[in-house]
């Protein structure tokens, strides 16, 4: 439920809700805007008949149900949209937010070259695993810390915001001390431990829809990380498995319509994973901007064809610089700045 305060009420009024709210066994999430209070209130059930008593109290316009099982994540528990600063980039303003960088780091001279050519190419934050989870053990798992500070130095020489992906609760102490962005994947996705662990912190967090989650159970996952008091949370889009074989995932744009009507977080689409063909990847971006994306996640590589992971689905910098030229109409055709 959301009790949602007149435009003419107090704080007297605003706490007096909070404390009948928190009175009956409820908590009570305050979000003042502008013009007037909204107060989210956690742990009412439809059935217990408490809206026309909140309705009823000095100050309070309407008390709204929310049968949704996701509460925070919800746009009627915040109307406004969030905007989540990562290293001063701002994802979910007014602007439209490229990630880019090599799906792996692989070495010093690989990074900085593909970190110097998506700065260049107009990308404003940087991606790049320094953990690698993989389907197979005995494929490449990343350099570790060691990616990490390549990763720095990257970061120290262009001047681009980090984000890389934090695999364990255990290593979460470590990835923020590096990065900008915490990237929780595909397969961590519903990793509650590891959820908590970075709720715990106040490093924005991009969660990465699982390749088998239905869009509740996704926004589920999110309410974790907002729960446990981290509300800097960015909804990634990366493909789902399904029955198709000509693609790695198939990349569902209709989700991102969908998240603009249900929640208040920003969302960024990744169509190198979604596809897994570097070739499809300019369309989908294109495709994923007229949605109504707030950014997009592209994997870079100066040689794909040596890449030590995920090769097939990168763009070369001079493709990505191509890609970030022709994106420039689609931008602005849907109301972004660059």
């Amino acid at each position: 439920m959301v009790i949602v305060m007149s435009d003419h009420a107090t704080q007297d009024d605003v706490q007096r809700v909070i404390a009948e709210v928190e009175r009956r066994g409820y908590q009570s999430h305050p979000i003042f805007g502008d013009t007037r209070t909204i107060v989210g209130v956690i742990g009412w059930k439809p059935n217990e008949n408490h809206l026309d008593h909140f309705r009823s109290l000095r100050g309070v316009d309407d008390a709204i149900p929310i049968a949704k099982r996701y509460k925070r994540t919800h746009r009627h528990f915040q109307p406004e949209r969030t905007t989540v600063s990562v290293g001063g980039v701002e994802v979910g303003g007014s602007r439209f937010v490229m990630m880019a960088g090599p799906c792996t780091v692989e070495t010093r001279e690989q990074t900085l070259e593909a970190a110097h050519g998506v700065k260049a190419a107009g990308a404003q934050i940087l991606r790049g695993g320094a953990y690698k989870p993989s389907t197979s053990p005995y494929d490449f798992q990343g350099l570790g810390v060691e990616g990490l500070r390549i990763l720095r130095e990257a970061k120290q020489a262009t001047g681009l915001p980090i984000v890389t992906e934090v695999m364990s609760p255990a290593a979460v102490e470590v990835v923020v001390e590096f990065a900008d962005l915490l990237q929780v994947g595909t397969r961590n996705a519903q990793n509650y431990d590891l959820l908590k662990a970075v709720g715990q912190t106040q490093t924005p967090v991009m969660l990465k829809r699982g390749w088998a989650s239905t869009i509740e159970e996704w926004l589920l996952a999110a309410e974790y990380i907002i729960h446990e008091g981290n509300p800097n949370v960015i909804l990634c889009e990366r493909g789902i498995r399904t029955f198709e074989t000509a693609t790695r995932n198939t990349l569902d744009l209709s989700a991102v319509a969908v998240l603009k009507h249900e929640t208040h977080l920003p969302v960024v689409v990744d169509p190198s994973q979604g596809t897994g063909r570097w070739h499809l990847v300019p369309a989908l971006c294109k495709a994923a901007v007229a949605v109504g994306a707030d950014g997009l996640i592209v994997e870079v590589h100066p040689r794909p064809e040596e890449a030590l992971k995920d090769g097939a689905q990168s763009l070369r910098i001079d493709k990505f610089q191509r890609l970030m030229k022709e994106l420039q109409p689609f931008i602005a055709a849907a109301g972004w700045t660059s």
